[in-house]
């Protein structure tokens, strides 16, 4: 383990330059030790040190820090087999314990965007599928989304609410339920320094455009997490671009590419997700302003 200064040693940059990209961008998370002071390790290190050099390539900071998180994402610590089944199993045999010790084991122990990417979204698919062959009951699922939620909503609070970065508004629309995955985007984005206002579920298209306009909202994000949540998309889209023409609406979800063609398409991970979308809203103020 390093210290800060042994790490940002290491690396090539300031001490204030590591906790600065921590903080906006997940990227190098560190640990505490007994007395309160941030710990590196090996692995947070080498993301630290792939950020700096590609930022010494000519990335922008979010850029390098949506590649980074992307190439991570992926990796998985060593007790990763014993976990890879956990919510599964959890869902299974109906174990809150279970559930709420491998969540916490998880976020306390890896970036948010690396565990979400890396590791919660692929096993919520698997606890999908575990309902879909039977092996996963209704309440059992509902018990794992309930542990999920608790867990995201405390990060997102966590992650505090930019108060000068650019304003988003995030829901999905009409009659789309399924929410985990843009509940895990939007803590990324307050993450990344955006100025979030989560609406979640199912919001009429007449919320959308009163959220949209009183927040003098920069961005709307969707998603289109089923193929039947299309139609209410595009009649949400429609609302927004006639009452907010000037409003970026970007869209995520296993669907969004059938999102209108003016949208903005996210991706499937919320780390690079959230990095583009701070970077197309920056490009948007820096040409309004040229």
């Amino acid at each position: 383990m390093y210290t800060i200064k042994r790490a940002a040693e290491r690396v090539g940059v300031s001490e204030s330059t590591l906790r600065a990209w921590e903080r906006r961008y997940g990227v190098g998370t560190s640990r505490r030790s007994e007395s309160g002071y941030r710990l590196y390790d090996e692995q947070a290190v080498r993301a630290l040190s792939a950020m700096n050099a590609l930022i010494n390539e000519g990335w922008s900071a979010r850029l390098a820090a949506a590649e980074v998180l992307r190439r991570t994402a992926v990796q998985v610590d060593e007790d990763a087999p014993s976990f890879d089944r956990a919510l599964v199993q959890g869902a299974e045999e109906f174990d809150l314990a279970t559930l709420t010790a491998v969540l916490e084991h998880r976020f306390n122990n890896a970036s948010f965007e690396s565990v979400v990417d890396g590791w919660l979204l692929p096993s919520l698919r698997e606890v999908g599928l575990g309902w879909e062959a039977g092996r996963v009951s209704v309440a059992g699922e509902h018990l794992v989304s309930g542990c999920v939620v608790r867990r995201l909503a405390a990060a997102y609070e966590a992650a505090g609410e930019g108060p000068v970065g650019p304003r988003i508004v995030i829901g999905l629309p009409p009659k789309a339920r399924h929410d985990l995955g843009l509940m895990s985007f939007a803590t990324a984005a307050r993450r990344a320094g955006l100025a979030t206002s989560y609406l979640g579920a199912d919001v009429p298209v007449e919320d959308w455009v009163t959220a949209v306009t009183a927040r003098s909202a920069d961005a709307a994000v969707l998603a289109i997490p089923m193929e039947r949540d299309v139609a209410s998309l595009t009649e949400t889209v429609a609302a927004l671009q006639e009452h907010a023409p000037d409003v970026l609406v970007a869209v995520g979800g296993g669907f969004q590419d059938l999102a209108p063609d003016h949208c903005l398409r996210l991706g499937h991970q919320v780390g690079p997700a959230a990095a583009l979308l701070a970077e197309r809203l920056q490009q948007r103020r820096d040409a309004a302003t040229a």
